[in-house]
């Protein structure tokens, strides 16, 4: 290992950089609105191992880069491994990513014949294929219908594309012209780590490289032990539901945790979790521990650096063929509702033995629309695709934020602009949802409300959560509101949408997308009337409300 700390702490410097330069250059080359303007995506250097180095901006898929060149060492073997090789994968099951929406590209890096890092990427597609426009099937009942399966394949060999591989994908989605923009960008970022890992060579020597990546890795992994050690022994447990998993909507999913801490080592149990589903709700292992890593991190101490050494020091167990360790064929595109459930659920389970660190539940996944436009009024490239924010739960000292994306997902609300300059719509209302954040000492966040005019007919598919089991509060808060997917509304033909649907709406049609609200935080009796008073006058509490729950 390394013995001189500056060159460490000046190269992880040097790497954060260059993840922070390929985010930068991909967005800028970003050919869809989820990658332009939710900027669904992210751009990491990990080490000959496989194992992250630093946290990408959107933690959740920081476990998943280790499963998913695992497989591909496994797969192909290291000794063919050239320069200049990419290799791509969206295969929730054979790679271990989110789900078919996202691919991942990896690329490993040689220097003077010597494996020194990888450079990888990994952004959400418009549209793979599959049964609905845009891909994310709430309802779907199997992989298959969550569009084209790619388990990790080389798509460049020595820097040259394999074009059988792109052709491949350019017949299995319904908007080519975007998908393939974004892979370009995809490998051209990695093209850039590549570059700037040879320079760092270069500069500092292999050896010095390998050895300070090494370094990084451990030294966080002893951070994070350290700050467990802090943590009194102790058990705990908590359980949450989703409304359903997409296609039964009669029955909740529960998810269950069972947290046990014991001289600086804790372990998750999740083998009281719901078997795995019907519908696209089911989790794979890197999800899982996107969940558990964020929660310690933010539990314990947000300035924690994350790495795969971290590994080393959690214990995760799961039953077979659960909803959190599900087998394929079993679909997954509505993973994140359950992602950030059971972020809610590990959250509170740690309340009683981190007191006073834990928030009550967020709004979660806002959830998401996708519009396949069927008039010819002007030219568009793709589905209309948008995924939505919500709000934080309140905390000790602290109301909750409002429309904001949550927990493990760090994405951009699309602005009214773009949507309305590229897809034939007008937004006719964005704005907080009053009433909508838990009443508490410390308030929920409120959730935002979206309201759109067809000005074409189009198909939509709609996905969300906790319209029926609505986001706790905690220590005497209310829930959070509910979400809503309307038509029609304010009309005699109003109609409130199952929150996972797919529908043909005419032109005219106008309807809203509403988020979850917040869960607040104690007693809602106990909140300074400062506060109250200003809750009322800047329209986030109404006199009715602040009646029933404040007074």
């Amino acid at each position: 290992m390394a013995t001189d700390p500056i060159t460490v702490e000046l190269l992880r410097n040097r790497i954060t950089s260059l993840m922070e330069e390929m985010d930068y250059h991909f967005y800028r080359s970003g050919y869809s609105t989820i990658v332009r303007e939710s900027r669904d995506f992210s751009c990491v250097i990990v080490d000959p191992r496989g194992r992250l180095l630093i946290s990408p901006w959107m933690f959740f898929h920081s476990p998943v880069y280790f499963h998913l060149v695992q497989k591909i060492i496994e797969v192909y073997g290291l000794e063919n491994l050239v320069d200049g090789d990419v290799f791509v994968s969206n295969h929730p099951y054979e790679a271990n990513m989110p789900h078919a929406s996202d691919m991942g590209f990896i690329s490993p890096i040689f220097y003077k014949g010597t494996l020194v890092a990888f450079a990888a990427t990994i952004a959400h597609k418009a549209d793979v294929g599959g049964t609905v426009p845009g891909s994310t099937y709430g309802s779907a009942t199997e992989l298959f219908q969550e569009g084209m399966m790619l388990p990790p394949i080389r798509i460049h060999r020595a820097g040259k594309p394999i074009d059988e591989i792109i052709r491949l994908i350019a017949a299995n989605t319904r908007a080519p012209y975007v998908v393939l923009g974004d892979i370009s960008g995809q490998i051209g970022v990695t093209r850039i780590g590549r570059k700037q890992i040879h320079d760092m060579c270069e500069r500092f020597g292999v050896e010095t490289v390998l050895e300070s990546m090494d370094s990084m890795v451990v030294a966080s992994g002893e951070e994070f032990r350290a700050a467990l050690k802090k943590i009194p022994d102790g058990i705990a447990e908590a359980t949450g539901y989703l409304d359903h998993d997409g296609v039964d909507e009669t029955t909740k999913v529960k998810l269950h945790v069972k947290i046990s801490i014991t001289d600086g080592g804790i372990d998750f149990d999740f083998t009281e979790c719901d078997p795995q589903t019907e519908g696209p709700v089911n989790l794979r292992i890197a999800m899982v521990e996107a969940c558990v890593f964020y929660c310690l991190i933010g539990l314990i101490d947000p300035e924690l650096r994350y790495s795969d050494g971290i590994r080393d020091f959690v214990t995760l167990k799961f039953k077979e063929k659960s909803v959190v360790s599900a087998e394929p064929p079993r679909p997954c595109s509505s993973y994140m509702k359950c992602c950030l459930k059971l972020c809610d659920i590990i959250l509170e389970a740690m309340d009683p033995l981190l007191p006073g660190r834990a928030i009550a539940h967020s709004g979660g996944s806002g959830g998401s629309i996708i519009v396949s436009w069927k008039g010819d009024t002007k030219p568009k490239r793709g589905n209309q695709y948008e995924i939505f924010g919500s709000a934080y739960g309140a905390g000790s000292g602290a109301d909750g934020a409002s429309g904001a994306s949550v927990m493990l997902a760090n994405l951009f609300a699309a602005p009214v602009e773009i949507i309305e300059t590229e897809f034939p719509c007008r937004i006719r209302k964005f704005n907080l949802n009053i009433d909508s954040g838990g009443a508490g000492k410390f308030r929920g966040g409120l959730n935002f409300l979206r309201e759109y005019e067809m000005l074409e007919p189009g198909e939509i598919v709609y996905r969300a959560d906790r319209s029926i089991e609505p986001p706790a509060g905690l220590k005497g808060g209310q829930p959070g509101g509910p979400s809503r997917f309307i038509v029609n509304p304010g009309t005699k033909d109003e109609k409130i949408m199952p929150s996972s649907a797919r529908m043909l709406l005419s032109e005219g049609t106008i309807f809203q997308v509403n988020g979850p609200g917040g869960g607040g935080y104690g007693n809602p009796k106990e909140r300074d009337r400062q506060s109250l008073a200003d809750d009322i006058a800047e329209g986030y509490v109404s006199e009715e409300a602040a009646d029933k729950f404040y007074r």
